[in-house]
């Protein structure tokens, strides 16, 4: 394929065309390696989901979140997979690929945001399961919330690739700070409102929870059938911290890139 397809060696055309093209094969090795292929996208949050809907609807008495509490829980367990699954796997992006990492010339951002696009991508598989699951289940609400859909996707984007930028680095530099990333995901999960909604948290809990960017993110995915979640304060403060973390893990990839480098 020539220079003038793909855009020349440095141009935004070269970047997206690599990321593209890392990202499909990300793809066809996790698909081409696994029995199931397709339904790992979606069998993991189906699974959690399921457990916590016989645990809070028919084992104990629930008062939180909203019916259909199965559509409740898939609403924000999709994109909590990908937020976990990305995270994760930012904490190897570069010794995964350490060679590929010293020697392309392409910026090194690339081996961030081609977990992002992957990891995004297996989520927008996953949609017709939530589309399913909302369409059948009896009082789901479909409204005008669903705009805000997108919104939840792009910000989603932003947080995800300044986390990247922050802990791949980190990470490369400090091999202990892997397992530490592993312990905080596991409660960020009961910290994040996925089983409940942040206006179940009680007093000062509630403003607390809203600096979590998750947080407002999910508020957003769940408008799309749950109207009463809207919660602006959530949402605006989520949408401030997606963008400092952002801000802040630009900084400290540029600022230790060349220590990466030197430590792969």
């Amino acid at each position: 394929m020539s220079h003038a397809a793909v855009g020349a060696p440095g141009t935004p055309r070269r970047y997206l065309h690599s990321l593209w093209l890392l990202s499909a094969r990300d793809l066809k090795v996790r698909y081409a390696t696994s029995f199931l292929g397709y339904l790992w996208s979606v069998l993991d949050p189906l699974v959690m989901s399921g457990i916590y809907w016989f645990v809070f609807t028919q084992v104990f008495q629930r008062d939180v979140g909203e019916d259909p509490y199965i559509v409740f829980l898939i609403s924000a367990l999709l994109p909590w997979v990908w937020f976990n699954s990305s995270v994760s796997d930012f904490t190897k992006a570069f010794k995964k690929d350490s060679r590929l990492v010293r020697s392309t010339n392409i910026p090194r951002t690339i081996w961030v945001n081609r977990i992002v696009l992957s990891k995004g991508m297996e989520f927008l598989f996953s949609l017709p399961v939530l589309a399913l699951f909302a369409i059948f289940s009896p009082g789901t609400q479909f409204g005008w919330g669903i705009l805000w859909f997108p919104v939840a996707v792009l910000l989603q984007v932003i947080l995800l690739v300044g986390l990247g930028m922050l802990v791949a680095p980190l990470c490369a530099l400090y091999a202990d700070l892997e397992r530490t990333t592993g312990l905080i995901l596991r409660a960020l999960f009961y910290a994040t409102p996925i089983i409940y909604s942040v206006s179940n948290l009680p007093g000062p809990f509630e403003t607390i929870g809203s600096f979590n960017p998750l947080a407002g993110i999910f508020t957003l995915y769940r408008m799309a059938f749950f109207p009463d979640q809207w919660h602006q304060n959530t949402v605006l403060i989520g949408a401030a911290m997606s963008l400092l973390i952002f801000a802040l893990g630009w900084w400290v990839f540029h600022s230790l890139e060349r220590s990466v480098l030197k430590e792969l």
